[in-house]
């Protein structure tokens, strides 16, 4: 098992846990080491190890047997084998979920008074400190807080609160943090390197993803990809394993419930669970994209985490612009209550099918405000409206564009003509189809033209748009569009023979308009 095979030996080794590291480092070398720690955080973040090798720094006496306390044991002598190998008779560990007594801390108070047989130090790791009794702990303070000089206590626990005061008093605390993403993954692609196995950067940056902070956790998983796939994992095949939807698709549907359309918000769900995706897991990972996108709509610098792929970083910062507050504090509240249906749900899929179609026809649903508003202006709470193919033509009569021309023209005919300049001069079309629009800006273009364009639909259009900024090159703006069609028309011109005998005539003659004066166009 790779959490045993790779469990680190001493401090330098730790992975992400570099304040404690130093601190115990100094302490050591100063002879300042307190006669009691507590070491907390979640699991598997190094909690144990940690006590492991700190017994070893105590007891360690060098290969030639004449050291004494260091911050670096050498793992070689017969006191750090012995550490190692869990048979150290001064190293006493003892696992509080299954003894959690009183007679057991006195038979541990009664071990206290007899000096170490072999080593410098008598070590007592208590691990799930918490899960003691009230008595137990009651037994142990008056020792804990005058312990022999050869007696040393190290407690860890995933719940810190639940060790009394009175002991946390006694102890010097190290807090374990969650070791960032970034750092499980350069260790678990170190790993897999020494383990001859060849994992993907995506496939490694999901099973960090997945690890959520623990290191232990993360090795597993990297265990479980190896013998998965036979050595060789991408991240497809992770995402198999670890029942994960493809990201790309889950932007992809949270866009659809969004736009209010639930055949393909379900069609894309069913897609995912026939691609072995759990349905929870599908509604988690909307439920984190959701708080993302929230976290890039109030502080847009969240957009350029580099630890994030740059596919997600372009999309969320599109797909943020163009949601309002309300909406996606509205979807995150909506999918976290259902995820909990759907894991008490006698059927995951249908009870996230229906979460979806309640996200949908949620879509349009009002804010308070805007209900309020609305009803002192005399008339009706804006009702949301169904989920729906896009309907043929707006509540006004104009039919809705089914083309980037017909969009530009709208804005002309309602009167934006700023909007209606920067769409001419300073947009490059990426892509358009009924309902999104995707383009590439000019240097010149309004920082905020994707969400003044996207409003503008929503409010003179009867379908529900996106618009997304791409990094795309995307084509000539309508203005040079134009301009190279002048252009050609003048060549064309300047080619008839009537026109080119002129210009031989006039030397320095300019062609400056070409007019048809007939419909037959000569």
């Amino acid at each position: 098992m790779l959490a045993r095979k790779y469990r680190p030996v001493n401090f330098a080794e730790l992975i992400g846990q570099q304040a404690m590291v130093r601190t115990l480092t100094n302490a050591i070398l100063s002879g300042r080491l307190a006669h009691a720690f507590i070491l907390t955080g979640v699991r598997g973040v190094g909690k144990t190890t940690t006590a492991r090798i700190i017994a070893r720094a105590l007891n360690c006496v060098g290969p030639d047997g004449t050291g004494g306390p260091t911050s670096e044991p050498c793992g070689l002598c017969g006191h750090c084998r012995d550490i190692a190998e869990d048979r150290h008779p001064d190293v006493i560990e003892m696992d509080a979920a299954s003894r959690t007594g009183v007679d057991d801390i006195r038979e541990l108070i009664e071990g206290v008074r007899y000096r170490p047989t072999s080593a410098h130090y008598k070590v007592y790791i208590i691990d799930e400190v918490h899960m003691l009794s009230k008595n137990a702990f009651n037994a142990l303070l008056k020792t804990l807080e005058e312990p022999p000089e050869h007696v040393k206590f190290i407690f860890a626990t995933t719940e810190i609160r639940k060790v009394p005061v009175t002991v946390l008093s006694r102890c010097q605390r190290f807090d374990l943090r969650r070791v960032d993403s970034e750092t499980l993954a350069a260790h678990f692609a170190a790993v897999a390197e020494k383990e001859g196995a060849k994992i993907s950067g995506g496939a490694i940056a999901l099973i960090a993803r997945a690890a959520d902070g623990s290191v232990r956790d993360g090795l597993s998983l990297l265990d479980q990809a190896i013998a998965h796939t036979g050595g060789e994992a991408d991240e497809k095949q992770v995402r198999a394993m670890l029942g994960l939807a493809d990201r790309s698709q889950t932007f992809l549907m949270i866009e659809a419930v969004f736009k209010g359309e639930v055949a393909k918000a379900l069609e894309l769900l069913s897609q995912q669970y026939t691609a072995g995706a759990d349905p929870a897991q599908v509604l988690e990972d909307m439920l984190e994209l959701s708080h993302w996108l929230t976290r890039v709509k109030v502080t847009p610098q969240a957009a350029d985490d580099l630890a994030i792929p740059e596919m997600e970083r372009v999309r969320g910062k599109e797909m943020a612009l163009g949601l309002s507050m309300a909406a996606l504090a509205r979807a995150w509240q909506m999918l976290l209550k259902g995820l909990a249906e759907t894991r008490n749900a006698p059927s995951p899929l249908q009870a996230a099918e229906m979460i979806l179609v309640r996200l949908a026809y949620s879509s349009d649903l009002p804010t308070p405000e805007e209900a309020i508003k609305a009803l002192k202006k005399g008339g009706d709470a804006p009702a949301a409206s169904a989920p729906a193919p896009a309907p043929a033509s707006s509540s006004s009569g104009v039919a809705d564009p089914v083309s980037f021309d017909e969009v530009v023209a709208l804005t002309e005919k309602k009167g934006e003509m700023i909007l209606h300049a920067n769409l001419i001069s300073n947009v490059h079309l990426v892509s358009f189809c009924p309902g999104r629009i995707e383009f590439s800006p000019t240097e010149h273009a309004d920082s905020s033209l994707a969400h003044r364009l996207c409003a503008f639909l929503n409010d003179n259009t009867a379908r529900r748009w996106m618009v997304s900024v791409s990094n795309q090159p995307g084509d000539a703006t309508m203005h040079q569009q134009g301009e190279a069609a002048v252009a050609r028309t003048k060549a064309d011109a300047a080619e008839h023979p009537l026109v080119r005998k002129i210009m031989q005539t006039f030397p320095g003659a300019v062609i400056n308009q070409v007019r048809e004066i007939d419909g037959g166009g000569n």
